[in-house]
């Protein structure tokens, strides 16, 4: 590109041990609503991320020293400020992400600055145990300190959420970090960084590198100096994470991906059913990998929910995400768009029916946004268990609605996948809930809801999605080394 062409374009750099540190190759990373380059971004590897790991390992020692409340005031005040700039980074996240603005207000960003409070309260109130042996004369007791330097390594759908979600506790416990945001987003990440120095974070505590998985995320996976890595992203990336750091017997937190139910039984509240189970299907794109894309409906309500279910889809609206009425942004890339499209391809093949969005309506888009990555939410009927629009995550606004007939047969096809992320459950008939929500192979069940969350409480999966959970204790127990200690006295 020529230089007028580079001078226009929001050029990232790296931040290590407290300073922005420029890289010597870059890759271009696009805005999804226009289909055009608008950021450069460090293309780092070994070397930068060897910088990154030194710092981190330089800073442990003095961080992990400070009291938790002298961490969680810095925590805090990192919420703060990040809180103050909501606008800025919201607009910075539409923009990079392709997600609404209104997402990224309501959502995202809101939740980054949650993230920070949260594990600056939880801190405070961690205990450990202790018991006693009488007869042996002994007390045994725990204590807990952090590990080290985590690899934190985080996705390009929820970018600041879910890599807040990360650092907060990786630090509040006194580790210090080196991480890497998807190359696809790392524009809010950077913005972070710059909030660092006035929110009181020592240099070193907290290092981004940006890059690709293969290069940069490599040489921090197999880093020597990096006890523990944490990863949300694909099955198909945290198998490889798994080899890679088997040799250094790292600790693995793997949170991944889903193909998440939504069973809904004859005596459900369709009034509150059905417009959140088009959000359970459709929000951020359906880029969230809580997103219900099997709905199973009983026999009874079957054609009633569907004719209800595609009419609010229809409702809507596809288009440029800046516009605060727009409810579906654009997808990531030019390459996961074509992705998504390919699986309703295939099940129009396989003898689904489409009954609305994608190759079924019209999709009018503004002259700004011709070129962007942009799809209707789709809704698939008839499709078969077997079918890969079945089994497999999609990532997209798709959505595939069956019906059942006994509560047996839907809790065996339902636990009938490789993943078990999350599952909503649709009843007014409470034993049932119960029931039904025990059986579920599924790290998460929303009953009657959607996407509820208590950031004290697990989060994460069974089978294929993940390794780990995540939570005030879970992130605790994960990010600190416990050590038993017996006195005989």
């Amino acid at each position: 590109p020529t230089m007028a062409h580079s001078k226009a374009l929001l050029v990232l750099e790296n931040f290590i041990d407290g300073k922005f540190v420029p890289c010597s190759s870059y890759i271009d990373s696009y805005n999804p609503s226009t289909g055009d380059v608008y950021c450069r971004v460090p293309d780092s590897g070994k070397e930068e991320v060897e910088a990154a790991v030194k710092a981190a390992k330089d800073a442990f020692p003095i961080w992990s020293s400070k009291s938790p409340l002298e961490r969680s005031q810095i925590l805090n005040k990192l919420a703060d400020l990040i809180e103050h700039d909501l606008e800025a980074f919201a607009q910075a996240e539409s923009k990079d992400q392709g997600k609404t603005i209104t997402f990224a207000r309501t959502v995202d960003i809101p939740r980054a600055v949650h993230n920070f409070r949260f594990f600056a309260s939880s801190i405070l109130h961690h205990v450990t145990e202790c018991t006693e042996m009488p007869t042996m004369g002994c007390v045994h007791y725990t204590s807990r300190a952090p590990v080290g330097v985590a690899g934190l390594i985080s996705p390009w759908n929820l970018p600041l959420y879910l890599l807040t979600w990360k650092i907060a506790p990786a630090i509040a416990c006194g580790n210090t970090v080196v991480a890497k945001p998807s190359e696809m987003t790392s524009v809010t990440a950077w913005m972070m960084c710059k909030l660092l120095e006035k929110a009181g974070v020592p240099p070193g505590v907290v290092n981004v590198v940006f890059g690709t998985g293969a290069k940069a995320g490599e040489a921090l996976v197999c880093h020597p100096d990096v006890p523990l890595i944490s990863f949300t992203g694909s099955t198909l990336t945290a198998q490889r994470i798994a080899e890679k750091s088997a040799p250094h017997c790292k600790r693995l937190s793997l949170e991944l991906g889903g193909k998440n139910p939504a069973i809904i039984f004859e005596d459900a509240d369709l009034s509150q059913c059905i417009p959140t189970t088009v959000r359970s299907s459709f929000a951020n794109q359906g880029e969230i990998c809580l997103c219900t894309s099997r709905i199973f409906v009983q026999r009874g309500i079957y054609s009633e929910f569907l004719k209800r279910f595609v009419a609010e889809a229809k409702k809507w609206k596809t288009g440029n995400p800046s516009d605060p009425t727009i409810d579906v942004g654009a997808l990531i890339s030019k390459e996961h768009l074509e992705k998504v499209k390919n699986y309703v391809k295939k099940a129009q093949a396989e003898g689904a029916r489409v009954l609305c969005g994608e190759g079924v309506d019209p999709l009018a888009l503004p002259s700004g946004n011709q070129k962007g990555y942009f799809m209707l939410p789709t809704v698939i009927a008839e499709v078969k268990d077997e079918s890969c629009c079945m089994q497999e995550e999609i990532f997209g606004p798709v959505t595939c609605v069956v019906a059942f007939d006994t509560e047996e047969e839907v809790i065996r096809r339902a636990n009938g996948v490789k993943y078990g992320l999350a599952a909503t459950v649709w009843s007014g008939n409470v034993g049932r809930v119960h029931r039904v929500a025990h059986r579920l192979q599924s790290g998460l069940v929303w009953t009657n809801c959607w996407l509820v969350r208590d950031l004290n409480l697990p989060f994460g999966g069974m089978k294929a999605s993940g390794i780990g959970r995540e939570g005030a204790k879970d992130s605790y127990e994960f990010f600190t080394e416990v050590k038993t200690i017996t006195i005989k006295h």
